[in-house]
């Protein structure tokens, strides 16, 4: 069976990176992870991203496609078929609701626009001009409120890093004594755990140390801003998150001696 890195399937399928991501978060497509933290998916993930992109075409919202993805995964496309039913009917019976709302508005407007089009008064703007209606004032339909459509789905927050060239600056003795000094903090380490794209150290809670480390991250991100860093500092540990794309695999497992 084929599999995809993340940037294999977006071309694939003709959908960002970034939205791929959402939908994992969103539980809507699972992925695999590699040794490093790279998300890996299978070929069902194609037929799961056209079933997401049907749905979505439907104004289904997204715990909805979920729960239509669980009764999928069961196998039978009758339960399928007896879930959506409802759902399209309530999408129906919401569109038809807008309709109503749209089409009472327009009328308003209609009989608006007819009165400001006739005869202006004489002089300035006054309470029986036109100008201004109000329920007592207006002939025809009386001005509605609209109702809200359904909630957007939110956008996938931007990751600059994900689309920075994957490159550093440093050169000959710079990069090599840049290496040095990563590699020394890393060691100062207490623990150090695997994440999605990278991983997490942490450390002993002492000033001068989280001084070091927030710069030596600083400067990492002056010549290579595909990093990705994180400090978090709490009263019991200091942990640095490390994250890259997965073409700047190779320069995290030089620095930080995650597997590539």
């Amino acid at each position: 069976m084929s599999t995809y890195r993340i940037s294999q399937l977006a071309e694939r399928c003709g959908v960002p990176a970034t939205t791929l991501r959402f939908y994992e978060d969103a539980g809507l497509l699972p992925a695999e992870r590699t040794p490093s933290g790279y998300r890996v998916y299978g070929e069902d993930a194609v037929e799961r991203l056209g079933f997401i992109s049907s749905a979505k075409l439907l104004g289904l919202a997204l715990e909805e496609i979920r729960e239509l993805l669980e009764v999928r995964e069961e196998g039978v496309c009758a339960a399928v078929r007896t879930r959506m039913v409802p759902l399209v009917a309530g999408r129906i019976a919401e569109t038809e609701g807008r309709i109503a709302e749209l089409s009472a508005f327009s009328a308003h407007l209609a009989a608006v626009y007819a009165d400001l089009a006739g005869p202006a008064p004489e002089g300035g703007c006054g309470p029986d001009c036109g100008c201004t209606t109000t329920p007592a004032v207006a002939a025809g339909p009386v001005p509605v409120t609209l109702s809200r459509t359904r909630p957007a789905e939110p956008a996938p927050e931007p990751e600059p890093w994900r689309d920075a060239p994957v490159a550093c600056t440093l050169g000959g003795p710079e990069l090599e004594g840049r290496t040095q000094e990563w590699r020394r903090l890393v060691e100062r380490a207490t623990t150090r755990e695997q994440i999605p794209d990278g991983l997490r150290l942490t450390f002993p809670v002492a000033a001068e140390l989280a001084g070091q480390v927030a710069a030596l991250a600083a400067a990492e991100q002056g010549c290579c801003s595909f990093f990705d860093f994180t400090l978090h500092l709490t009263p019991d540990a200091l942990e640095l998150t490390v994250r890259a794309p997965e073409a700047g695999a190779p320069l995290l497992a030089d620095l930080f001696g995650v597997t590539a």
